[in-house]
């Protein structure tokens, strides 16, 4: 595999998305991923639409780039075979709990110990030394906890999870920068290094970037929260046709379109003077949008703002965004035939280098598919090879379901 973390090995021991998020990222960027998965497959193999059982649209996507290995890291015959593939490798990321990581021998010190150069890569719900490092975690739990959940309480009295799996995604984000720091330090080093990746602390970082605001001084010089954003009127805009998102922000932009609304005289209003005045008045101005742009059609909208330099922008609909000109031009999904599962969409990272750029070379694999080469590539035996998978220590798909 080519790119820019060419030559890297990454032995990915997560489940769900978090991880595997952040272990795609790293395959996409030329890292060689080993998707080390229990007999029955990631969790993510059962959940969602699918062709095939074990081989779901998130598995497409999560997969993508990776060779997989089933093994039983729990048994007496497993947990070497672990070992090996950590000698041989440069990474470890896990979301496993310190309590099992414990269990498993996989305790970050124990594994420097073994293996000096290795960078080890926990991410859990609380900080790996707490107290509630052994807490479960799942996205909305790390909403809740982090208070992220409770900022939609400062717009309208009522504590919200957002539609999406937003700390699952932002951690993995933070995983792969993680690692990538750690393999620079590395590199200047030639040390390994814990790298612990708390989703809690993540989330909580994250939302105080803006909603700190005034309780960032002590005594605090503001209310908590940013006024911007924490209006209900903050939400895209009816127009004669459709849907618009319409962004005026820059004192220009409010003077062009106080204009447009016919009312140029708001444009000296001691209100919306400064930036800062727009931001502390911004439910008025966004409900003064709201009655203008009705007026006209989306298109329209598009084609005045673009002349003033308004920043505005249509809704894009991502159930249709497999025929998205814009998706597809850029390469966000790409038409790709998979060996057993047919046509399909692969997705990719959505980062561009110019020298050694993000490319899927390899579909999401069946569960187990690679755990012979990846043994053969460790010295096993064939005999070993084999006798491990009688004893159910490893697993392969049957022959008729292997990518050709």
């Amino acid at each position: 595999m080519s790119g820019a973390l060419a030559g890297v090995r990454v032995v990915d021991l997560t489940t769900v998305i978090m991880g595997p998020y952040a272990t795609a990222i790293l395959a996409d960027l030329g890292a060689d991923v080993i998707k080390v998965e229990p007999p029955t497959g990631d969790m993510t193999r059962g959940i969602g639409a699918a062709r095939h059982l074990g081989m779901t649209a998130m598995t497409l996507t999560l997969q993508r780039n990776k060779r997989s290995i089933a093994l039983d890291i729990a048994s007496a015959g497993g947990a070497p075979v672990l070992q090996d593939l950590l000698r041989d490798a440069d990474v470890l990321v896990t979301n496993l709990r310190p309590r099992s990581r414990a269990k498993l021998g996989l305790a970050p010190q124990d594994l420097l110990d073994a293996h000096p150069g290795l960078i080890v890569c926990t991410a859990q719900a609380y900080g790996s030394a707490t107290e509630q490092r052994d807490e479960p975690a799942y996205d909305d739990i790390v909403q809740a906890a982090s208070g992220f959940a409770m900022i939609s309480d400062l717009l309208d009295g009522r504590p919200a999870y957002t539609p999406n799996v937003v700390a699952d995604k932002i951690s993995g984000l933070h995983i792969v920068i993680g690692v990538l720091a750690a393999l620079q330090h590395r590199r200047r080093t030639g040390r390994g290094q814990h790298v612990d990746v708390p989703m809690v602390d993540t989330m909580i970082a994250f939302t105080l970037v803006e909603h700190l605001a005034g309780h960032t001084f002590d005594p605090p010089a503001g209310p908590f929260g940013w006024p911007r954003v924490l209006v209900p009127e903050r939400r895209p805009h009816r127009t004669a046709d459709g849907w618009i998102c319409l962004m005026p922000y820059s004192r220009r932009n409010w003077e062009d379109f106080f204009a447009l609304g016919g009312r140029p005289e708001l444009a000296d209003d001691p209100r919306f003077r400064t930036v800062d005045d727009r931001h502390r008045h911004m439910g008025e101005l966004l409900g003064f949008v709201d009655a203008v742009t009705p007026t006209r059609t989306t298109a329209d909208w598009l084609g005045i703002c673009a002349e003033r330099d308004i920043p505005a922008a249509p809704l894009r609909d991502l159930a249709a965004a497999h025929q998205d000109p814009y998706v597809l031009d850029r390469g966000l999904l790409e038409p790709a035939l998979h060996p057993t599962e047919g046509p399909y969409f692969a997705a990719r990272t959505p980062v561009d280098l110019s020298d050694s750029p993000v490319a899927q070379t390899r579909p999401a694999p069946l569960l187990g598919e690679q755990t012979a080469e990846l043994l053969a590539e460790l010295g096993y035996s064939p005999e070993r090879i084999a006798a491990l998978l009688a004893d159910g220590t490893v697993g392969a798909p049957a022959p008729d379901r292997r990518a050709s």
